[in-house]
């Protein structure tokens, strides 16, 4: 109780009613309270624990790389082999022909370099994004939040950045607004917080279509999708189709705080002239976190684990869609959304899930259906028996 009066009163909230399950030790799919509660964790710290909660492999890594330096000097002076190492075979994965990675420290700051580097490669000023997009909180990811959905927290800090409009998601009209004037436009593969909502692949293909016309840069917005979260490494693969700019983040540090921003090296040498420096970081890249993120990476394809998602999600899918309480299920791999259809459901579920032992939550955006975003390594027999768990909870409402 000491510690929970402490964390109210010290550690900044950003919200009037947090969860307050304090957490002792996390392992696989699951954490643990200091009482030894187990909990399913079905949030993956939203898509950020791929390969599972204290993975050995990640462990080691990040202990070695401690051993060896920690931070030296800003990112971008010094070679440094956890950075080098991965860029190299995130590299290698990457759609089309991106071949280099710029580092950064988290998702938000993926996109505001990613909207400063369509600004400077194209010299022109516009930014699209979608409406019920959710890209990060800083002032430049918060001004693509598309509106009118993300009005209720873009107010109160406006003015925002100028000359950003927003268009529909799967609207093959809209793609008409992007013009000789946009320097770039932001999409993410598949909507998260609005829901899960998937992309019609002919869009996606007629967007990719629309700014190559008009000279645009197409800016996928791979901080949830990515590191194998929709049954491929990047969900930009799955769709086939090949961006100018990635933004990484989330799964991409393996645990541990990291973000990149992946385009071809001819685009991302424009930070390096008029001006030089065009975008700074002290600790992006962080040679611990970078090892982490390598680490867990080759725990993916070591182990073929990113082939296996598609099934785990469709076993998810075809227990808990006969429930009487599930109205839809949208998904795109391992990344679901579960409709109840009224938010009051929604609300009292997820009490009963904490009462149950299970981790899940509701989307900015969509606040009618919960989350199942698991760890890939999820096993099996491990989501047989979280599905019992969730139908027990269902029939409880």
């Amino acid at each position: 109780m000491i510690l929970r009066k402490q964390f109210l009163e010290n550690v900044g909230q950003t919200s009037p009613s947090p969860m307050l399950i304090e957490v002792a030790r996390a392992e696989g799919s699951f954490f643990y309270t200091p009482e030894g509660k187990r909990y399913f964790d079905l949030v993956a710290g939203v898509s950020v624990s791929n390969v599972g909660h204290s993975n050995p492999v990640v462990i080691k890594a990040v202990q070695e790389q401690v051993a060896d330096y920690m931070h030296i000097m800003v990112y971008g002076e010094m070679v440094e082999r956890p950075q080098v190492e991965y860029a190299h075979r995130i590299a290698e994965l990457l759609p089309g022909d991106i071949d280099c990675v710029y580092f950064v420290n988290s998702g938000a700051e993926a996109v505001e370099v990613a909207l400063k580097l369509a600004k400077r490669h194209t010299g022109r000023t516009e930014l699209i994004s979608m409406r019920r997009a959710y890209h990060g909180s800083t002032h430049g990811a918060m001004s693509m939040m598309g509106t009118p959905e993300g009005e209720e927290w873009k107010a109160e800090f406006r003015p925002l950045l100028p000359d950003v409009k927003s268009i529909n998601f799967n609207s093959f009209d809209d793609l008409s607004l992007i013009t000789e004037r946009t320097a770039g436009v932001l999409c993410e593969v598949v909507q998260g917080e609005a829901g899960v909502r998937l992309p019609n692949p002919e869009w996606l293909k007629a967007l990719r279509s629309r700014c190559t016309e008009v000279g645009a840069m197409l800016i996928f917005d791979e901080i949830q999708t990515g590191m194998g979260r929709t049954g491929a490494m990047f969900a930009s693969t799955k769709y086939g189709i090949e961006p100018d700019i990635v933004c990484l983040a989330k799964a991409f540090g393996g645990g541990m705080p990291l973000g990149g921003v992946a385009s071809k090296r001819t685009i991302l040498e424009d930070f390096t002239h008029h001006p030089c420096l065009g975008h700074i970081t002290t600790f992006g890249g962080h040679p611990v976190c970078c090892a982490a993120g390598l680490a867990a990476l080759n725990h993916l394809v070591d182990n073929n684990i990113v082939e296996s998602v598609e099934h785990k999600g469709a076993m998810f899918e075809e227990r808990l869609k006969r429930h009487p309480r599930i109205l839809e299920i949208r998904r795109s791999g391992l990344l679901m959304a579960l409709e109840l259809g009224e938010s009051e459901h929604l609300y009292k579920l997820m009490e009963i899930f904490k009462e149950e032992g299970i981790m899940s939550d509701w989307f900015l955006y969509c606040d009618t259906a919960f989350r199942i975003s698991p760890p890939l390594t999820i096993t099996e027999s491990e989501i047989e028996e979280c599905c019992e768990i969730i139908e027990r909870a269902l029939d409880r409402l």
